[in-house]
């Protein structure tokens, strides 16, 4: 059986908020880039079942654009499983790793809402492949394995809709 996992980056953040790191509300850039994920997987059939995002706010945000998006492509929103997961605010890819371990097996879409370095290091780790993860990135990762864990996995397609960087 296959398995995807969906890693997204959150939304370009805005650095002039006088706030702690975790607090970081999303830039007007973040705001309007945000929503392109949700419709590229929305064109592509791609929707989540179970989401992990980041309790940080920029990836709250970001996540709940994506939703939004999914929703207004007509997405059935109210069946994708979403938790916030301290675990998540984390810019080591082996910690997000760890994170992975806790998607229930029969989630057979998946997706991430994080930071970097973390999530090109995951990346790395799931497909050996070196993928630059710029704000309002994802990136599309398939295995056969049953555990992500177990490696092995394929990289689909990485990029940033808002760009039309993104193939597939």
């Amino acid at each position: 059986m296959s398995r995807t996992l969906i890693l997204i980056r959150h939304a370009k953040s805005d650095w002039s908020a006088p706030v702690q790191d975790r607090d970081r509300p999303l830039a007007p850039r973040g705001l309007r880039q945000a929503p392109s994920v949700g419709e590229w997987l929305a064109v592509r059939d791609a929707v989540p079942t179970y989401v992990v995002v980041s309790p940080a706010q920029r990836a709250q945000q970001t996540w709940s654009l994506v939703r939004e998006a999914l929703a207004a492509q007509g997405c059935d929103v109210d069946a994708i499983e979403t938790h916030t997961v301290e675990d998540a605010y984390t810019f080591s890819g082996r910690d997000l790793m760890d994170v992975l371990g806790e998607i229930p097996t029969n989630a057979r879409v998946a997706a991430v809402v994080g930071h970097n370095p973390a999530m090109e290091e995951l990346i790395e780790t799931l497909t050996g492949e070196v993928v630059t993860m710029k704000t309002s990135a994802l990136a599309v990762v398939e295995t056969d394995a049953p555990s992500w864990e177990a490696g092995g996995g394929r990289l689909r397609v990485a990029g940033r809709p808002a760009d039309e960087s993104l193939g597939a």
